[in-house]
C-alpha cells in the first residue's frame, strides 16, 4: 500500500471574505497590532510584544520555524481586499492537535474567526487528522462560544498553573472528532493535571 504523503504546510485557504495564508516578514507591523494589544492577549499564553522587532521575533518563534517543518497549520487571517493580517489561527501538528486563534479587538463580533475556523477544520479533516482539541480560560466564555459554533463539544475542565504568567487558570477543553470514536475524549490534560472535573450544564 502506498504511504499517504504528509499534508502541505499551511496551504493557502480562501473563504467568502477571508484569505488564510502564511505570515511573512513584512507583516511585522500588523503582527505588532495583534500580538501587542494587551486586551487581545489577556487570555493567551504570552506577554504582549512591544516593538516591531519583538513582533518579528515572535513570528520567527511561532510561525517561521513551523513553516520550515514538513507540515503544519499556522495561519495569518486576512481580509481578501487588503491581504493584511487581522488575526491568526493554527492547529498544532501533533497531539493534542490544539486549535488556537486570536483577532484584532475592533473586529470582534463579526464571525471572522468562525469563518476562518470552518475552512481550517475542513482542511485538517481532509488531511486525515483524527481529532482537534481547543481550550479556553473559564473567564473567557466568548472563546467557548466560538468552539461550539465550530462543532466542538465540551469534554472537561482542569486547573493549570499557567506559564509564563504564573497564574492559576481553570481551562475548559473542547473537542471535535473526525476518525476517532465520537465519544472519546483526549485524556492528556486529565492525566497531566490532578485537579480536573466536569462542569455541569456545558
Amino acid at each position: 500500500m502506498q504511504e499517504k504523503a504528509a499534508p502541505e504546510n499551511t496551504p493557502v485557504l480562501e473563504t467568502s471574505r477571508l484569505l488564510l495564508r502564511r505570515f511573512r516578514k513584512e507583516d511585522a507591523e500588523a503582527a505588532l497590532s495583534i500580538f501587542g494589544d494587551a486586551e487581545v492577549n489577556t487570555f493567551l499564553p504570552w506577554f504582549p510584544v512591544k516593538t516591531e522587532k519583538e513582533a518579528l521575533e515572535f513570528l520567527e518563534e511561532r510561525y517561521f520555524s513551523l513553516y520550515r517543518k514538513p507540515s503544519g497549520y499556522g495561519y495569518a487571517i486576512c481580509l481578501k481586499d487588503r491581504d493584511i493580517p487581522i488575526g491568526y489561527l493554527g492547529v498544532s501538528p501533533r497531539e493534542p492537535f490544539d486549535f488556537g486563534y486570536g483577532l484584532k479587538r475592533e473586529l470582534w463580533g463579526n464571525g471572522i474567526v468562525t469563518e476562518a475556523g470552518r475552512a481550517v477544520i475542513a482542511r485538517v479533516k481532509a488531511d486525515g487528522l483524527p481529532f482537534l482539541t481547543a481550550t479556553h480560560d473559564r473567564n473567557n466564555p466568548r472563546s467557548g462560544a466560538v468552539m461550539r459554533r465550530l462543532g466542538m463539544t465540551y469534554r472537561y475542565s482542569y486547573l493549570e498553573q499557567w506559564q509564563p504568567k504564573n497564574i492559576p487558570v481553570v481551562f475548559r477543553m473542547y473537542q471535535i472528532n473526525f476518525t476517532a470514536d465520537p465519544a472519546w475524549s483526549y485524556p492528556g490534560y486529565r492525566e497531566k493535571y490532578p485537579e480536573h472535573f466536569v462542569e455541569p450544564g456545558l
